[in-house]
């Protein structure tokens, strides 16, 4: 028997097919025709409901009760139909594996990742030999990208046109003890006078068969810190003191912070610094605790988790606080007045600038700015404390930042349009709000595909001297760092009062390679565009401008790197 089967394409919305559709013509009557066909044969193409995939599924259906022989009997028209519909299907497969897209379909999402990357060393997917194919593909598009750039002026100015630095409204006391209650019950309102760290006795009502870090959620959610609370947990009754039929543990908190910047050399200076005898830091390089573990955040995207008491914060410290107690313990029988020397350090790279959080824990806002910030709580328990912060050429911090934190596909084509809406979303964000609500907007920061706004320096610093005097802070450039490494250095011991190193010592220090250096792959890429550095030149400039008016230093413009 002769079958007509006229065949055609059609994109459908999915849904849009039910039940199974045959094409009529066959012997077959019995089957359902789908009216969106209006009675028609079709090869059909279904269009994933999702707006950012398409060409989703491509599915070829005729007759059920065909065989090979009928298809021998086509019209040599027909089968080079059916051939050339098969040719598609496999060219839409192949670019979708090409392209790694998991998600997406030949178009990929803008938004790959939120303001709290998971482990970087995880994320670095890309292989070197597909770096060429970019460069390659990109230089042609580099030429329109000029083209573009009067456009993308237009939103840099509009930005600019609406930035005002106002200073805010400082919180009460009163209202930060009703946000934190535990914590304020827990860290007193004095410390021991004779160490140069933040410290106080507290007492501990356990055994000697206690385990005092079973709790812990650093060791709950990180097994490679379990290894350093099972030294700790074994030393622990040790480092107790006695009195009265009751036992105490030596609590301490930082002395000084290096609060930021991310990609601006905060781990080379916290490795070079951590040698130095005086200076002990928390088990755990970046606990984040302050901006991210004490509200439950490993990563935002994730969701919300437990919240980390101040105990498992204080836990971190532990190592450094049986070493002062040794030492207290043996001052007291010479000498009660003696100093000890010992200092703490604590190097979250997120305290400067991260305060995502705050949209999820307190509603008082006005106009969209957070009613508190990180440093609030920090000076209401430490006013003394001693900060340092690294920063770096806002331009070249942003393309350090977006090679390492980006998981695949990287190359300077996908930075440069990427760079280009992050800017259109600041912008959109700067139209309705201040720029102090749309620099801690937690939604703007995870819709943004590259974190433009750590690099507004001039915006966080100024919050952060609202509350601490500008001689607590040690602000250094990576640039200086990189050039000069004694120097800083110096500039470090001397803003924390250390004592001076052996010559051994200070050139372990000095001369050692920088560490969280950019990943070989990654310099492979090279630089980004000439008109991708323009662009954030011209967008960073006024804060750059208004930075180095602050700190009566030019160099912080970066108008030469």
């Amino acid at each position: 028997m002769r079958h007509c089967i006229n065949c055609c394409i059609q994109l459908l919305p999915d849904g849009a097919h039910k039940h199974q559709v045959n094409c009529r013509g066959g012997p077959h009557h019995g089957h359902q025709a789908c009216p969106t066909c209006k009675g028609e044969n079709k090869i059909l193409f279904r269009v994933d409901s999702k707006q950012m995939n398409l060409l989703a599924v491509l599915e070829v259906r005729t007759e059920g009760n065909e065989n090979w022989g009928g298809f021998l009997r086509f019209k040599k028209g027909k089968r080079c139909s059916l051939v050339f519909g098969l040719i598609i299907m496999t060219l839409v497969m192949a670019s979708y594996i090409l392209s790694g897209a998991h998600q997406e379909l030949l178009i990929s999402s803008p938004f790959h990742y939120g303001g709290f990357p998971s482990n970087p060393s995880l994320m670095d997917s890309e292989n070197p030999s597909d770096t060429k194919e970019h460069h390659h593909q990109s230089s042609v598009n580099n030429i329109s990208y000029v083209k573009d750039y009067p456009s993308i002026k237009l939103i840099i100015n509009s930005i600019t046109a609406r930035i005002e630095f106002t200073t805010r409204q400082l919180p009460d006391l009163e209202d930060l003890k009703k946000q934190e209650l535990h914590m304020f019950s827990v860290i007193p309102n004095k410390f021991l006078p004779n160490s140069k760290s933040p410290c106080w006795y507290e007492e501990f009502s356990g055994r000697n068969t206690t385990d005092p870090y079973l709790t812990n959620s650093y060791v709950l959610y990180s097994k490679r810190f379990r290894s350093t609370f099972d030294a700790l947990r074994k030393a622990f009754w040790g480092h107790l003191a006695h009195a009265h039929g009751k036992h105490f543990r030596l609590r301490c908190l930082p002395h000084f912070y290096i609060i930021g910047q991310p990609k601006c050399g905060t781990t080379d200076l916290y490795d070079r610094l951590r040698l130095h005898p005086e200076v002990k830091f928390s088990a755990i390089k970046e606990p984040h605790w302050w901006t991210r573990k004490r509200f439950g955040i490993v990563r935002l995207r994730d969701g919300l988790r437990d919240r980390y008491p101040v105990e498992d914060y204080l836990d971190l410290f532990d190592l450094a606080a049986h070493q002062i107690h040794q030492g207290l313990q043996a001052n007291s029988a010479k000498e009660q007045s003696k100093m000890n020397t010992i200092i703490i350090g604590e190097a979250s790279a997120s305290t400067m600038w991260d305060n995502n959080a705050w949209t999820f824990f307190y509603d008082n806002s006005t106009d969209g700015e957070p009613p508190f910030l990180t440093q609030d709580f920090i000076h209401a328990f430490q006013p003394n404390a001693k900060l340092i912060v690294m920063l770096r050429d806002p331009v070249e911090r942003l393309y350090s930042d977006y090679l390492y934190f980006a998981s695949s596909n990287k190359s300077a084509d996908d930075f440069h349009e990427k760079v280009t809406e992050a800017l259109q979303l600041f912008e959109n964000c700067m139209l309705d709000y201040s720029l102090r609500a749309c620099v801690y907007n937690n939604t703007l920061n995870n819709a943004m595909p590259v974190r433009l706004q750590v690099g507004l320096y001039a915006v966080y610093l100024l919050d952060w001297l609202s509350v601490f005097d500008k001689q607590q802070f040690l602000i250094l450039r990576l640039e200086d760092h990189a050039s000069n490494v004694k120097y800083t250095m110096h500039k470090v011991f001397q803003f924390l009062n250390l004592g001076p190193l052996s010559e051994k010592q200070e050139a372990l220090m000095t001369k050692s390679p920088a560490s969280n250096a950019r990943r070989p792959e990654d310099r492979n890429l090279g630089p980004m565009w000439p008109i991708t550095q323009k662009i954030l030149r011209d967008f960073y400039r006024p804060f750059n401008a208004r930075l180095a008016q602050v700190l009566a230093d030019e160099a912080f413009a970066w108008k030469t790197t």
